[in-house]
């Protein structure tokens, strides 16, 4: 009497916590995480410090005088009339975007995929798995420009003035658009996995919001555009709300299933190796 075995295939939660084990380990693992979070410290110290404007009597002045003015505009300003509006917390999804790019690009260029694939055939989990690292490292990237910049106002003393209500749900604002731009990041690299020259390029590209900021200029600043990854990382302010936090997770979570289903059909119809 023969008796059959049945193998059970693991439950989508078993195999996602499986690759996400691996893609942490890989993350924890490599200096490419901890420089990148060195260097999202080490910006806004940069900014806050060094960085001055000459005003109309022609005496050199700090472009800004507030510490929260790195970590967010004071209000929703789509088009950027000026480089301190532009240059906050936002910067971090620039080289969140990079880092992305690299960690994605050693997956194919060391044959890590063609194993993957090989053993692991669900390529929703690889895209998902990618997706919360990337955002998990934005995450600790905006919260280490965060103590940066309080490190940096308190050196060069600048006016540590906000509405901490507001400060707190811009803040969490633009953690939570991490999910958003690290599905986007990993959508573009999953595109482009043949160039890696390329893939970085369009991080950087979309990272530094021109379409959105082109949109702006067009039809000017209007809450329609929150729509928009980049829009609504800009919608977390310094006079932010609940309302903002909330706008900013549907924008992420939203944005996130959408990238997440396109890349997977991509991985689904084509080459990955």
């Amino acid at each position: 009497m023969t008796r059959e075995l049945k193998f059970e295939s693991p439950s989508f939660i078993q195999r996602l916590k499986g690759m996400l084990g691996v893609d942490f380990y890989r993350l924890f693992h490599t200096p490419m995480f901890y420089i990148f979070l060195a260097i999202a410290a080490i910006i806004p110290a940069m900014i806050l410090g060094m960085t001055s404007i000459e005003n109309a009597e022609g005496i050199v002045e700090p472009l800004y005088t507030n510490t929260w003015q790195i970590i967010a505009a004071d209000t929703p300003l789509y088009v950027v009339n000026s480089i301190s509006e532009y240059a906050n917390m936002n910067m971090v999804f620039i080289f969140g975007g990079i880092m992305v790019s690299i960690f994605i690009g050693h997956d194919y260029k060391s044959g890590y995929v063609k194993q993957l694939f090989t053993t692991h055939a669900k390529k929703q989990d690889y895209m998902i798995s990618k997706s919360l690292v990337g955002a998990f490292s934005m995450a600790c990237m905006c919260i280490t420009y965060l103590l940066g910049g309080v490190v940096a106002g308190l050196l060069v003393g600048a006016s540590m003035e906000v509405n901490v209500g507001s400060l707190i749900f811009a803040v969490l604002g633009k953690i939570v658009m991490s999910l958003g731009w690290a599905s986007l990041y990993t959508l573009l690299n999953i595109i482009f996995r043949r160039f890696f020259g390329i893939s970085i390029a369009s991080s950087f590209f979309f990272g530094t919001g021109i379409l959105i900021i082109g949109a702006a200029a067009v039809i000017g600043n209007n809450s329609a555009l929150n729509i928009f990854l980049y829009g609504s990382s800009v919608y977390a302010c310094l006079s932010s709300n609940i309302v903002t936090l909330l706008v900013c997770i549907v924008c992420s979570v939203a944005w996130a299933i959408i990238y997440n289903v396109i890349g997977t059909h991509i991985l689904s119809k084509c080459d990955v190796y």
